[in-house]
């Protein structure tokens, strides 16, 4: 379409709703301005040159195809396409555009929507600029005639495709002679999606601050006025000022230097300061620290002193009874080489009378204490053994909790237990004692055989005795073989399932054939286990009862010392993890003729000699412990020995050679022990070879 000079023709163009478009600009172009769609700038423009301006659609008009503009053109030019780089045809290329009111009428009777029509006047000068503006419904197909010669025109059927994004401005350039407008197009392609990482990210402009520097010297102003004709200037304030000593250059540096030394000494000396101080408060923690140690070693001998003298005064276990008979026999010795020295003759001889008889009573005083404590420690026995028989059912689970489980084993056996501790009772009322009576009845009448009658006859003469008022001392008799009975049928697998589990007789005779020998001094037939067998042993001597009461008579040696080293040792090991062997071979007699005859008692580096305060402990902690790869030294000297790498760093070489000569003695007489240790491994390593080699029997049967 051309514009030229005349009236002012009105253009009727199809109007899409809004939000249909394809993000192409919403508006067209009048005169020499420029309507952007929403979200645009308006870029600048210069102005037209004659009188044929550009048609200039409504705000938000937009062509039959969404996303383009209709733009007319300069006299001679040809329309050109809109911003969007969508190529929507020109406006006079959009249907049959007509001049007059009656061809906009049939043109708008065509459509089966409304049409907002736009009327645009030409002369902007004359008239001002009105729109109508009707909703109208863009189709998806429309028919487009395109002029493809000066007298030829073609129906080109376009189908509208509407984008879910609104299309960018990309800028574009003006053509200053002609003013026409080209716009840079774009794709329409829809970019495409970076895969989502899961991350949020966040993106942030920044924004770069140039700085410059520049020198300035800024004007001070002054002036100056002297004494002239007319004119007199007080000199009262003014000062006379005279020059110095020259200064050369040798002797700035002179004095630098001189001022750099001060500055050095003074600096050193600060520094000499701090470092004395830090001295001094090394020493002082240290000695603190020394202090304490050796408060806390003095209180922990006295604590041990004080453990010893009681455990003498009330011995209640086996090692207490070897502390008694060790201090007798201590005592003893003291009093023969006292008796020796001193006395001669017929009084040597009464006095050893003297020491004989007195030894005597001690010893049967110490029998005492052992009966008093016997029978404590059976009762205690007993109540441990039906305890452990009631304990509920354990497990770890993954997560480290343990679960508990009571059977109705467990809950027979904790109701047994109850009655048991009710039966020993002693000093309760008669109500409550028949009330037990009655119970215990109750619970062995569910079984009928001859032990159960013998305990429901001993409770019914004690209710009996009871209710003729007989006095309570002359019932513990009968109340003991009451307990007793009763006891004998908590051990009875019968009637105490739970019993069966813990019991060292099996209750099949013919395991007690296995593993049985004979000890030659009490001629008894044991276990395997009642016999110490030391690692340079080649017979199975006495039996461990023989052997204390051969103790208490004759040598009466303590070995408490001894397995304390024995056990910290086995307990260090056992943290190792490495499969050790050798350690839980040797016996407590092993471990003292190492400390006494190889060892020497004492330390290898302090030479202390408290038992109590040594350890043995590995010489190459990468090896396993055995007689020929140990050292003895105090509990700090081996925390501080298995913290080294290097030993032959660490130690000089006469020390690792005086060591390496115990190594070679102790190996010689645990000879035996190399050959233990590999028997054990080698049953270790087949047993594991049999546990993944069993296989379990698959059933060949249907199941039903």
């Amino acid at each position: 379409m051309r514009a030229g000079p005349g009236p002012p023709r009105l253009l009727q163009l199809p109007r899409a709703p809004p939000g249909t478009g394809t993000g192409g600009p919403a508006g067209a172009v009048r005169g020499d301005q420029r309507t952007w769609g929403p979200g645009r700038r308006e870029p600048s423009r210069a102005p037209h040159h004659g009188r044929s301006p550009l048609v200039r659609a409504a705000p938000r008009a937009q062509a039959r195809c969404p996303g383009r503009a209709s733009r007319g053109a300069e006299p001679g030019g040809a329309a050109q396409p809109a911003p969007g780089g969508g190529g929507c045809p020109p406006a006079w290329a959009l249907g049959s555009m007509t001049e007059d009111n009656e061809t906009s009428r049939r043109t708008r009777a065509n459509f089966e929507d409304t049409i907002r029509s736009v009327k645009l006047y030409l002369h902007e000068e004359h008239f001002p600029v009105k729109a109508v503006q009707q909703d109208y419904r863009m189709p998806d197909v429309i028919t487009v005639r395109v002029q493809t010669d000066s007298d030829s025109f073609q129906d080109v059927v376009v189908t509208i495709e509407r984008p879910t994004y609104h299309k960018p401005f990309l800028g574009g350039f003006k053509n200053q002679i002609t003013g026409v407008e080209f716009h840079n197009a774009g794709s329409q392609t829809i970019p495409k999606k970076r895969p989502d990482k899961g991350i949020q990210l966040f993106c942030r402009e920044t924004q770069t601050v140039f700085e410059k520097n520049k020198a300035q010297q800024t004007r001070n102003t002054t002036s100056t006025q002297m004494t002239k004709i007319g004119l007199y200037v007080s000199n009262m304030t003014d000062k006379l000022i005279s020059p110095g000593k020259y200064l050369t250059a040798e002797e700035y540096h002179k004095r630098r230097l001189e001022a750099v030394i001060v500055l050095q000494k003074y600096f050193r000396r600060w520094h000499a300061i701090n470092v004395v101080q830090n001295l001094r408060e090394e020493k002082r923690l240290r000695l603190a620290w020394e202090a304490q140690a050796e408060l806390w070693r003095k209180k922990e001998k006295e604590e041990k002193l004080r453990r010893e003298h009681e455990r003498r005064l009330n011995p209640k276990t086996k090692d207490d009874f070897e502390l008694l008979y060790n201090a007798l026999e201590l005592w003893r010795q003291e009093e023969t080489e006292r008796i020796d020295r001193t006395l001669t003759g017929a009084e040597r001889k009464a006095a050893f009378c003297g020491l004989l008889e007195q030894e005597a009573q001690l010893i049967a005083s110490i029998g005492r204490h052992k009966l008093n404590a016997d029978e404590e420690n059976q009762q205690k026995a007993i109540l441990h053994f039906l305890a452990k028989c009631a304990q509920p059912k354990r497990w770890k689970a993954y997560d480290g909790k343990v679960t508990e489980m009571d059977t109705q084993y467990t809950l027979r056996a904790r109701e047994l237990l109850e009655i048991y501790c009710s039966i020993s009772m002693n000093d309760i009322p008669k109500d409550e004692r028949l009330d037990v009576l009655l119970t215990l009845r109750r619970t062995v009448k569910e079984h009928e055989c001859k032990l159960t009658q013998e305990i429901v006859e001993l409770i019914d003469r004690e209710v009996d005795l009871t209710s003729r008022e007989v006095k309570e001392c002359n019932l513990e008799g009968l109340r003991k073989r009451i307990c007793t009975l009763f006891l004998q049928y908590i051990k009875t697998p019968k009637f105490n399932p739970e019993v069966a589990r813990i019991l060292k007789v099996p209750p099949d005779p013919l395991k007690l054939y296995k593993n049985v020998n004979f000890c030659h001094s009490c001629e008894n037939y044991l276990p395997s286990s009642e016999f110490p067998v030391p690692a340079n042993s080649r017979t199975i001597g006495r039996c461990r009862l023989c052997c204390k009461l051969d103790n208490e008579a004759r040598r009466r040696e303590a070995f408490l010392k001894y397995k304390l080293i024995l056990e910290n040792l086995r307990k260090s090991e056992a943290d190792y993890q490495d499969d050790a062997k050798i350690v839980f071979l040797v016996q407590h007699q092993d471990l003292q003729y190492m400390i006494e005859n190889i060892w020497g008692s004492q330390s290898a580096l302090s030479a202390c000699s408290d038992l109590y305060d040594l350890v043995m402990v590995r010489w190459d902690k990468q090896h396993e412990w055995s007689p020929w790869n140990t050292i003895l030294l105090t509990k700090d000297e081996a925390d501080a020995h298995l913290k080294l790498c290097n030993l032959e760093k660490a130690y000089e070489a006469a020390f690792i050679h005086r060591i390496k000569r115990k190594h070679i003695r102790a190996k010689n007489y645990f000879a035996q022990i190399p050959a233990m240790a590999s028997f054990l491994h080698r049953s270790d390593n087949q047993t594991n070879a049999n546990e993944f080699l069993i296989a379990t029997p698959i059933p060949t049967g249907t199941k039903t």
